[in-house]
């Protein structure tokens, strides 16, 4: 976050990342398990939705929970942020050159908001991408982590577990992600693509203590107001 409050795309040692901000691309029910806890189905190839800019705002300090909508609920996934422009990639390779950097983020929902919404056979743009719907973390360099595949993350509140999962849990793979998202929105720098989320996912309430751990290595904390 710089100085004036507007959220702009940093490493995890802090210093800034030189990349506009753009939209964040988000894969639904990547993880069969969580598909099956909100009573899903599981789909059959990825479902995508996006976010725009203006829902990104730093994982740090205090998060402001939007009160007036109901219920707000966390589900934390693997962010990926996009380094080189990709449309219709099919090759991994170079799905894997275009990306950046790897942290975490926090897709909120406003959970009463959306079933209302899917009751009624319209888009969940209100429930999902509203303004601080996103809040995303410092990005860690792609070299300076393990296999795409067994990238470990969990969430915790007030210091309990509520979320861990593994990369290798997902229905469709990070560099597989990017390649299918590419035939359809071409990803540009700057870019963030969501990765899904594991089960355990619940409600968030003002008051409480959040730490989002990525590869047992790296981790983020913030507080919710």
């Amino acid at each position: 976050m710089s100085d004036s409050g507007i959220y702009q795309h940093q490493w995890f040692d802090g210093t800034d990342i030189s990349l506009p901000v753009g939209k964040v691309v988000c894969i639904g029910r990547n993880y069969a398990e969580h598909a099956k806890e909100l009573n899903n189905p599981i789909p059959s190839e990825p479902l995508l939705f996006m976010k725009p800019a203006t829902s990104l705002v730093a994982l740090s300090n205090e998060l402001t929970l939007p009160k007036a909508f109901g219920e707000v609920h966390y589900e934390a996934e693997i962010s990926v942020l996009i380094g080189e422009k990709v449309q219709n990639v099919t090759d991994l390779n170079v799905a894997e050159a275009a990306l950046a950097g790897i942290g975490t983020a926090l897709d909120l929902t406003l959970r009463d908001l959306q079933s209302t919404l899917k009751s009624k056979g319209q888009p969940w743009e209100k429930a999902k991408a509203f303004d601080g719907a996103c809040p995303v973390s410092t990005f860690v360099p792609r070299e300076r982590l393990g296999a795409l595949d067994q990238l470990e993350i969990r969430l915790d509140l007030d210091q309990v577990t509520v979320q861990a999962g593994n990369s290798s849990d997902m229905l469709t793979g990070v560099l597989e992600l990017i390649c299918y998202c590419s035939q359809f929105f071409t990803l540009m720098p700057g870019d963030v693509v969501l990765t899904g989320t594991p089960k355990g996912v619940g409600v968030l309430r003002p008051d409480q203590d959040i730490t989002l751990t990525l590869a047992n290595q790296f981790g983020w904390s913030a507080r919710t107001c």
